[in-house]
């Protein structure tokens, strides 16, 4: 049988054949390799070896890189605070890996084809750019680092809008690496870098909330708030990028990694309450049970995420165990707060019996333990029951042996119950058999995800001098610029112009006027006149550069939108989501005894007195709908999706 030849101790191996193909699987963790051949091949003995051979030597570097990649995410030490000494350690999670990339090949040729601008005038703003991409690769781990990361997310979706486009490929391959297994996601979509953008800030949060210094009040709420920001990222991610080609960034891996930050930022609440210390009093006492509860189930919720498959086969090994400690530490905390509500609080005065009483009846699952003498005992024993377990699973991992602040604070906690346990075990007790209950978990200070508004950062695009970006971006086609001389003849250039939104543009051409002659048409766009750009110039800037006109006139450079009618249309009809549609009436700048036909140049109004009282209709300011300028401001617009498409389609993520 060809599953005799592999090694001793192999994993799995299977041979299928087919004419006249075969496929041979090496069915190692992480490792899928086909080999292809004829059919004869897979019957020589030393083909079969040396393929073995080789794919024996390609499982042993995935498994060393795999141990090696545990190790990184094992470190949490190296992420914790230099001055902690009694708190139990936190996890944070790693960055996604990227590589270098070069844009300015690429953007400078798509200037020039698209924009019909000079590329290498652009290499500032390329090499702008590319800094800081390249500083969001190993970004500091403080707030600076995460304005860093924000920044250059802002940047994304104006990059898309300018040099991405549905109908060309730019050559541009984004590579991240998965941070669990090492995998490389490599694809032109540039979707793939937001997401992956996204996700490094939510894992830069976690890492600022595991070095925080959780000694102090506001070092506890400084972790929270990390904590809490990191659980909205991520949360933010799964909602907006469904479907990345990323294990670390599929919905099951990402609900995983939402629960132990929020899990996490519950025990920091937890730790802030008992910061100033527990009073001996029966309902601070009682408080604290049911804190420390809420903190394990919100463990043991994480481990079950853990547990479930494909989860299980890529998280580290390290993370599980930890979630499994903590669950068995808290839960226990639980039980000896309570016992030692029921032993050691002081009773005063004004305690009101009954009111303890009932609120004792409430801290149980069931019902049926309000009947049952509340035993001391029997919640002492589950809780040196519990820190004995959270100190055996904690031994089965290497990497947590290595925690030594973990250790000794575990160990502290299961002394400290086993000697209460020991003082108040008398043997003439009948209880000996009863099994304490479970406290049920409630908390007054839930943990709960927060949107940081350091995402939402205000850039300037980069690559403004393009032009506004309603007109000026990648999915918007024109003609190359054309040069239109201007001469004024009786103070009139036969035209007027709208400039809301900015570029200006020309409206109520005069088909005999000169300009028309020369090329002139109706919507075009004056992107200069003269030497000086006009992109950015409303009318009023545009008419004090023309009002100089002198007899030789003067030149300007237009544009006109393709494949797309003029924009002068006597409706406009709008319609977004769910809302209703609703139509305007746009009133044109024409009169019916004025059309161009039966109008003669010399009767026109003067272009220079426009913008002014003026008796004429044909010189009206009215203008067409404003465009959307969502597309400047990325945060003001929707989240994007990704259509479901080939990799290496411009929108492939979905």
């Amino acid at each position: 049988a060809p599953c005799a030849l592999l090694p001793t101790g192999a994993p799995m191996c299977s041979v299928t054949y087919g004419a006249p193909m075969c496929s041979v699987t090496y069915g190692a963790p992480m490792c899928s390799v086909t080999y292809w051949g004829p059919h004869v091949a897979t019957s020589n003995n030393k083909v079969c070896d040396m393929v073995l051979l080789e794919l024996s030597y390609i499982n042993s570097n995935l498994q060393l890189l795999m141990e090696q990649l545990e190790g990184l995410n094992s470190s949490v030490e190296v992420y914790q605070n230099i001055q902690e000494t009694s708190s139990i350690p936190l996890i944070p999670l790693g960055l996604k890996e990227t590589k270098e990339m070069d844009f300015s090949v690429s953007f400078k040729d798509f200037i020039l084809e698209h924009y019909s601008e000079d590329g290498s005038s652009f290499e500032e703003e390329i090499a702008d750019l590319m800094d800081l991409r390249q500083a969001c690769r190993t970004p500091s781990r403080n707030e600076a680092g995460i304005e860093t990361l924000a920044k250059y997310f802002s940047h994304i979706p104006l990059l898309e809008s300018r040099f991405f486009s549905a109908t060309r490929q730019m050559g541009i391959f984004f590579t991240w690496y998965d941070s669990f297994t090492g995998v490389p996601v490599c694809q032109q979509n540039v979707s793939l870098e937001k997401a992956s953008i996204l996700f490094n800030i939510g894992a830069l949060y976690t890492q600022i909330g595991t070095r925080c210094n959780r000694q102090t009040g506001s070092g506890l709420q400084d972790a929270i708030t990390a904590f809490q920001k990191a659980a909205g990222v991520l949360h933010h991610l799964k909602e907006t990028f469904t479907h990345t080609p990323s294990y670390d960034m599929s919905p099951s891996m990402l609900s995983m990694l939402i629960k132990m930050m929020l899990a996490q930022a519950q025990e920091c609440l937890f730790e802030k309450i008992a910061l100033s210390g527990i009073r001996n009093e029966f309902f601070s006492l009682l408080k604290m049970a049911h804190e420390a509860a809420k903190v394990g189930d919100t463990y043991d919720q994480v481990h079950q995420s853990m547990s479930q498959t494909p989860i299980k086969d890529n998280v580290p090994f390290f993370w599980s165990t930890m979630a499994q400690v903590k669950t068995h530490h808290y839960r226990s905390l639980a039980h000896y707060f309570l016992a030692t509500a029921l032993l050691d609080h002081q009773l005063r005065p004004s305690d009101d019996e009954d009111q303890q009483e009932k609120a004792l009846s409430q801290a149980y699952d069931s019902l049926t333990v309000i009947y049952i003498v509340p035993d001391c005992k029997a919640h002492l024993r589950r809780a040196v029951i519990g820190h004995e377990e959270g100190l055996r699973i904690h031994s089965l991992c290497r990497h947590l042996r290595k925690l030594d602040v973990l250790q000794a604070i575990l160990q502290a906690s299961h002394n400290r119950s086993l000697a209460k346990f020991n003082d108040n075990n008398r043997e003439d007790e009948f209880t000996d058999y009863l099994e304490a209950p479970d406290i049920i978990s409630k908390t007054e200070h839930k943990a709960e995800m927060e949107t940081p508004m350091a995402t939402k950062v205000k850039v300037t695009d980069f690559f403004r001098r393009l032009g506004p970006l309603s007109v000026f971006s990648a999915k918007q086609r024109w003609t190359a610029p054309r040069t239109v001389r201007l001469r004024l003849e009786d103070r009139d250039l036969g035209f007027t112009l709208r400039g809301d939104p900015v570029p200006v543009q020309v409206t109520s051409l005069d088909p005999l006027c000169p300009a028309a002659v020369d090329g002139l048409k109706e919507g075009d766009y004056i992107v200069a006149v003269g030497d000086a750009d006009c992109k950015w110039m409303v009318v009023s800037d545009v008419m004090r550069l023309l009002k100089d006109v002198d007899e030789d006139g003067i030149d300007i450079r237009v544009v006109s939108l393709m494949d797309s009618a003029l924009p002068m249309p006597t409706k406009s009809a709008t319609y977004c989501g769910g809302i209703s549609k609703t139509y305007s009436m746009i009133c044109l700048a024409f009169d019916d005894d004025k059309s161009p036909k039966g109008r003669k140049v010399t009767k026109k109004g003067s272009f220079l007195s426009w913008g002014v009282k003026n008796h004429l209709k044909s010189s009206s300011t009215l203008s067409l709908p404003t465009a959307d300028y969502s597309g400047t401001l990325p945060w003001n617009k929707p989240c994007p999706t990704f259509p479901s498409s080939s990799p290496y389609n411009d929108s492939a993520l979905y």
